[in-house]
C-alpha cells in the first residue's frame, strides 16, 4: 500500500492535479497520521498487553477551506492508503443522524446519561472516524458534540474531518451557542487545524465554463452532465455501468440515490418530485450531498401543482444550504411553470435557479450561509 505522500505526488506526475503548497503541507502531516495509526499496537498484542493500558490516540486533523480546494481528495486519500483494520468514512450529517439514532436507543434501554455508551461503541468499531463536511445547523447537534467527540478521543479513535470554516465560525450565531464552545475548545486542543485556501477552486475548475442549467432535455445534455459527473468525481467513465448507489432513511423511509459518489449526488425529476416527497427528503439530500445533478425536468402545466410544489421544497432545500445544482430541463427556469396554483410564489424558486447559476453561488461553500 502507498503511502499518503506518495500517492498526492504521484497524482501531480500524472497531471491530475496541481501542485498546491497548503495541499503538500496537508499530504504531509495525513501521511505521518497515518505512520502514527499504523505504528500503534494492535488491540490484544503482546505490545498492547505490555503496555498495560490502552495507547493514546494520535492527534486528529481538521482540515478547512472554501470549496473545491481539495480537502475531501486529502482525507481520501488517508483513508484509501492507511493500513489499519478498524477506519471509517462517513459524511457528518449522517453520522449525527446515526448517533440521534443511537442515544434514543440508550435513553429506551437505560436510565443514565447515553452519551458515555455511545461513545464507547463508536470507539469500538472505529480506530479512525474520517468525517466529511463538518457543518454545525441545529441545536440538538450541538449540545452534545463536546461530551461525545470527547469521550470518543478519549476512548482511542482519531478524529480527521473537513469543514469549509475554521472551527471558531462552526454554528455561528446559533441558538445556545455558549453550550457549543467547548467543542470549539476541544478542537483546538486535541486537533491539528490546517487551512486549504488556497487561490483555485479546483471543483469549479473541473466544470470549467459549462452551463449549470442545460435547455432542452435529451442526449446532448445527457451527455454533457455525465460528463461533469466523472469529472467531479474522478470516476473512470468507462466504468459508468459500475457507479455506485446509495440509500438514505430519511423518518423511517428508504430514499433511493441512483448514482452517489464522492457528494455528488443523481435523480431524475420524476422520482424525486413526481413522486409522494416532503420536506424532510429534500432537507437529507441537501445536507448529504455538495452536488445534485437532476434530470428530465418538464414544463410543468397547470394540473401539476403537486410536482411544481415539490419543486419548490427541493430548490429550497438545495438553494438554503448552497447545493450546487445541474440541471436539464425543457425549459429555461422562468419558463418552467408558467400557469396554475402557486404561479405567483413559483417566482422566487425561479429567482433562486437563476442565483445558482452564478459563479457568486458557486464559489460558495456547502452548507455555507
Amino acid at each position: 500500500m502507498a503511502t499518503v505522500l506518495a500517492a498526492y505526488t504521484a497524482l501531480i506526475a500524472a497531471g491530475e492535479l496541481r501542485a498546491d503548497p497548503e495541499q503538500a503541507a496537508a499530504g504531509c502531516r495525513l501521511d505521518a497520521l497515518a505512520g502514527e495509526l499504523e505504528a500503534t499496537p494492535k488491540r490484544g498484542s503482546l505490545l498492547w498487553r505490555l503496555a498495560g493500558r490502552k495507547p493514546a490516540s494520535p492527534r486528529g486533523v481538521y482540515l478547512w477551506g472554501g470549496v473545491g480546494r481539495g480537502k475531501s481528495m486529502l482525507m481520501d486519500l488517508l483513508f484509501a492508503n492507511l493500513d489499519i483494520r478498524r477506519k471509517r468514512r462517513v459524511h457528518f450529517a449522517e453520522f449525527m443522524i446515526e448517533v440521534h439514532d443511537r442515544i434514543a436507543i440508550e435513553r429506551r434501554n437505560e436510565a443514565g446519561d447515553p452519551i458515555a455508551p455511545v461513545a464507547l461503541a463508536l470507539a469500538e468499531e472505529a480506530r479512525l472516524l474520517a468525517f466529511d463536511e463538518m457543518m454545525v445547523t441545529n441545536s440538538p447537534d450541538a449540545m452534545i458534540l463536546s461530551r461525545l467527540f470527547t469521550a470518543l478521543v478519549e476512548a482511542g479513535t482519531t478524529i480527521v474531518t473537513t469543514s469549509n470554516r475554521p472551527p471558531r465560525d462552526l454554528y455561528k450565531d446559533g441558538l445556545n451557542r455558549e453550550h457549543f464552545l467547548p467543542f470549539i475548545a476541544m478542537i483546538e486542543d486535541r486537533l491539528d487545524v490546517l487551512p486549504l485556501n488556497g487561490p483555485v477552486d479546483y471543483r469549479r475548475d473541473r466544470l470549467g465554463a459549462q452551463d449549470t442549467w442545460l435547455v432542452p432535455n435529451g442526449p446532448a445534455a445527457t451527455a454533457q452532465l455525465s460528463a461533469a459527473f466523472f469529472r467531479l468525481t474522478d470516476y473512470p467513465p468507462e466504468d459508468s455501468a459500475h457507479v455506485p448507489a446509495e440509500e438514505l432513511t430519511v423518518q423511517g423511509r428508504v430514499l433511493r440515490v441512483p448514482k452517489s459518489l464522492k457528494g455528488v449526488a443523481v435523480f431524475s425529476f420524476r422520482k424525486l418530485c413526481g413522486e409522494a416527497r416532503g420536506a424532510a427528503d429534500y432537507l437529507a439530500i441537501a445536507r448529504r450531498f455538495h452536488t445534485v445533478i437532476l434530470v428530465g425536468i418538464p414544463v410543468l402545466g397547470a394540473d401539476q401543482r403537486n410536482e411544481a410544489a415539490r419543486f419548490v421544497a427541493l430548490i429550497d432545500a438545495l438553494y438554503e444550504h448552497r447545493v450546487k445544482l445541474l440541471a436539464a430541463a425543457d425549459a429555461e427556469p422562468d419558463a418552467l411553470y408558467p400557469a396554475g396554483d402557486g404561479n405567483f410564489e413559483f417566482q422566487r424558486t425561479v429567482s433562486r435557479l437563476e442565483e445558482m447559476r452564478s459563479e457568486a453561488y458557486l464559489a460558495t461553500g456547502h452548507g455555507a450561509m
